[in-house]
């Protein structure tokens, strides 16, 4: 398989010969308003979204994808950029029926629920449990989803999605038993309510669940709310001794496995 970090979430994951593509946030650097009330110590709070320029060209991002999956909805995931470049016939997978109609609505006919037992030719995808932040910021964030990739000529992968860690994902790990885990590791936070998506020691208590894993942390300097650097985390892996299972890419880096 090839894993592709091309900026924020969005991946190209080229597993069992079909190529996905992940979370698409495509649109140019600063062609959105930044997000309000980012977090006080957010380095890029008062900067439109995205923060970055994406690494490569757009049509090489959707060149060939076979499916694409949204996690959820929420811009840095989904957004319009997107939704013009993809062609409105390609399979496509997102977590409810809510956001599943929502997208069919956009223009695009051929749109599936991930559930636990989904396939897409021969690919198991099974849908996982996320938690978009802790206690009363649950509400404003609404669901989230996962998803783990399985086939018999691949090893397990589970891409996390933007959840924090909690026991949902100690049962995906648990269940799965994953290779190669993507998590969202940016520690987005708002002026109030607390981490949306893991931040270092989140990651620390994921790498100690799953030792042999390959952690790869996504979803970083990429929307104004973030604050863990991708510096701070490889100096905290170096700090704990797990830089060795835990790798923090440059936007447009490939992971070959």
């Amino acid at each position: 398989m090839n894993i592709q970090q091309i900026r924020n979430a969005t991946l190209i994951v080229e597993y069992a010969g079909k190529k996905f593509l992940i979370d698409p946030y495509l649109g140019e650097k600063g062609a959105y308003p930044p997000l309000p009330n980012p977090a006080p110590h957010a380095p890029d709070g008062d900067q439109n979204n995205p923060v970055a320029e994406l690494p490569v060209a757009l049509q090489e991002i959707t060149a060939g994808i076979d499916a694409v999956i949204v996690t959820h909805t929420h811009q840095d995931h989904w957004d319009e950029a997107a939704k013009k470049a993809l062609p409105g016939d390609i399979p496509l997978f997102t977590q409810n029926a809510d956001e599943a109609e929502t997208i069919r609505n956009e223009g695009f006919q051929n749109v599936e629920v991930l559930h636990e037992d989904t396939v897409f030719e021969g690919i198991s995808l099974s849908k996982t449990k996320g938690e978009h932040g802790r206690g009363d910021i649950l509400e404003m964030t609404g669901p989230v989803c996962g998803v783990v990739f399985s086939h018999e000529s691949e090893q397990t992968l589970y891409v996390a999605g933007d959840t924090v860690w909690y026991e949902g994902v100690q049962e995906a790990v648990n269940l799965h038993q994953p290779d190669i885990i993507v998590v969202n590791a940016g520690d987005n936070q708002f002026a109030e309510g607390g981490s949306l998506v893991m931040g270092k020691e989140d990651v620390y208590k994921l790498q100690q669940a799953a030792p042999s894993a390959k952690i790869i942390a996504v979803h970083m300097e990429a929307v104004n709310h973030w604050t863990l650097s991708k510096n701070e985390l490889k100096s905290f892996a170096d700090e704990k001794g797990i830089s060795a299972n835990l790798w923090v890419p440059d936007d447009g880096e490939i992971y070959r496995f």
